[in-house]
């Protein structure tokens, strides 16, 4: 399978989601406050991305994140809106080069870059499993 027939630079998704208590620095130890946590922007950033990629790819196939570069740029507290969105900037072979930013309703809050693999779940799954077994 070629990447390229299924994702093409300028494809783009955007995705909103609610801060939770969950979602919170304090709550998952990653500061002392209750806004958006580091972890959970990123989470958020990946999973628009992959279901962009995943909304196109073929039965069988998915993506998995291989890298992120981002920027956590302002504090959005629990109760607010963020929305994220991804753009595919380029793709070589399986992989997918995608710029990422979300924004609370008032202002950009984070921005970086993500790169996504493009994979044969099945194959994939082998691979799984045969670390898992030895």
């Amino acid at each position: 399978m070629q990447t390229s027939d299924y994702i093409q630079a300028g494809l783009s998704k955007e995705a909103s989601y609610t801060v939770r208590e969950e979602h919170s620095a304090i709550h998952i130890g990653s500061g002392s406050l209750r806004v958006l946590a580091t972890p959970w922007m990123i989470a958020f950033m990946e999973r628009t991305a992959r279901d962009l990629l995943g909304e196109r790819l073929p039965q069988g196939y998915s993506s998995v994140g291989v890298r992120v570069e981002v920027s956590h740029l302002a504090p959005s507290p629990v109760g607010s809106v963020v929305t994220v969105r991804a753009v595919v900037q380029s793709v070589e072979g399986s992989k997918v080069n995608l710029h990422i930013e979300a924004r609370d309703p008032y202002e950009l809050i984070g921005e970086g870059e993500h790169q996504r693999v493009v994979i044969d779940e099945e194959r994939f799954l082998r691979r799984v499993q045969a670390k898992a077994g030895a």
